[in-house]
């Protein structure tokens, strides 16, 4: 996983990145990606408050997405967020083990990482609790606003200070809801126990599973779709090649800093991260961190 300088610390989930490399030949002319100086991107940046390494991103279903980019950059910016799902987690800075590396290759490839990645300077991927918690976090955080999301989470651990699967199934269903949690959230954080509890998945194994199988282990859970299944292995287990493309935010950062923010489809963008492989988290990184004020 990831070597580390730990130092605890309380961050904000909903990070934000820096810029990534655009393959040759791309279907439009890409920012830094050919041989003429880029064009100057459109000054967008990112909703949520900027700390450090953190800041704000959003995840939309796959069709919510579709419809902002149709109808462009303002578009993007309006569409309020279909998830929250991190929370305020409790990090410890990592650095993992890749992460050298993989900038070193990236700056090579493309030239607006070349850009970015020395502004933003070296940057520790931050890992968060245990599976368990992590998850549960993500649901409780799921359509509202960080700080809900906190004080959701507080009355939780006040509810349940062993914050492990069995004591939230000893709990149950009316004294989580009495924590402000809603019937269907409830519901999805017992399930995810149960599932803990009865071995159900594999968690153990998920350090040495292919991203896509933890990613289907963790989307037969109610409760928990694609986009935060990745921010699990983003955060959780410090893979190095995901690419989330449910993330309004590195949606976003591919169309100011390659496409001076015309919309951009998915496939567009699928085709800007090509070239970051197998870098694509530390790409999205960096991304995220682009949006980030100035």
């Amino acid at each position: 996983m990831a070597t580390a300088t730990k130092t605890q610390t309380r961050r904000s989930a909903s990070l934000t990145g820096g810029t990534a490399g655009a393959p040759a030949g791309a279907k439009r002319a890409l920012n830094g990606a050919g041989g003429k100086a880029a064009a100057k991107p459109a000054t967008k940046t990112a909703r949520g408050k900027a700390n450090g390494a953190s800041a704000s991103h959003e995840a939309l279903d796959g069709a919510a997405i579709e419809a902002a980019l149709s109808n462009g950059p303002a578009a993007l910016e309006a569409v309020e967020p279909a998830a929250n799902a991190l929370g305020d987690l409790e990090f410890e800075v990592q650095r993992p083990d890749y992460w050298d590396k993989a900038c070193a290759d990236l700056v090579k490839r493309d030239r607006i990482l070349k850009k970015l990645i020395p502004k933003f300077g070296p940057v520790h991927l931050l890992s968060s609790d245990e599976p368990f918690v992590t998850l549960a976090r993500s649901v409780v955080g799921q359509q509202i606003s960080t700080a809900a999301a906190q004080a959701l989470w507080q009355r939780v651990e006040a509810a349940c200070p062993k914050l492990v699967p069995q004591q939230f199934l000893k709990l149950g269903h009316e004294k989580l809801a009495a924590c402000g949690l809603s019937k269907r959230k409830t519901e999805y954080i017992l399930d995810l126990a149960q599932h803990f509890v009865s071995g159900a998945l594999h968690v153990g194994k998920w350090k040495s599973m292919d991203d896509e199988d933890v990613i289907a282990e963790l989307t037969a859970i109610r409760g928990i779709g694609r986009w935060t299944a990745e921010m699990f292995l983003i955060f959780n287990l410090a893979r190095p090649n995901v690419l989330p493309l449910d993330d309004l935010g590195l949606i976003r950062a591919i169309s100011v800093n390659y496409f001076s923010g015309e919309p951009v489809t998915r496939s567009e963008a699928r085709e800007v991260a090509a070239n970051w492989e197998p870098w694509r988290t530390v790409a999205t990184w960096y991304m995220w961190r682009s949006l980030e004020p100035s």
